[in-house]
């Protein structure tokens, strides 16, 4: 058990690292958004802030499946799931909190499957509240 809180550990702090960096660089590209925006008086709804908001969605899907990929090469890399798909697989529906079913993973790193889902969820909110937080601010320019 110890090992699998190890290897866990050291998955979390490094998911919610690069989380926070992500996150940080898509800040800064906000704020120049809103300073062209600004600038340019540009409302709102334009195009230009629809196509900004969409591309802000697809970076935090690209973070958040850059994290289920780095799981499921752990997974793969500790041999305790079949293959490298069987990985993604598992690994998504664990991060997600979708529910999983055990017989995709070795019993012996269960835990980490189980931690990963609680890391997920929270990564989810945290961007969740990134994105509210993001489109309120375009709104208001």
């Amino acid at each position: 058990m110890i090992v699998q809180l190890a290897v866990s550990t050291a998955m979390v702090v490094l998911t919610v690292v690069f989380h926070g960096g992500g996150l940080a660089i898509l800040g800064r590209m906000l704020r120049g958004e809103v300073q062209m925006e600004r600038s340019h008086h540009i409302p709102g709804m334009s195009p230009r802030t629809m196509g900004f908001t969409l591309a802000l969605v697809l970076a935090l899907f690209v973070l958040h499946g850059v994290e289920i990929w780095l799981y499921a090469f752990l997974y793969e890399a500790l041999g305790a799931v079949e293959n490298l798909e069987t990985a993604v697989y598992f690994s998504t529906i664990s991060y997600a909190g979708i529910g999983f079913d055990d017989r995709y993973i070795e019993p012996a790193w269960r835990l980490v499957a189980a931690i990963e889902g609680i890391n997920g969820l929270l990564l989810l909110g945290w961007s969740t509240a990134f994105f509210v937080t993001i489109v309120s601010r375009l709104g208001r320019a």
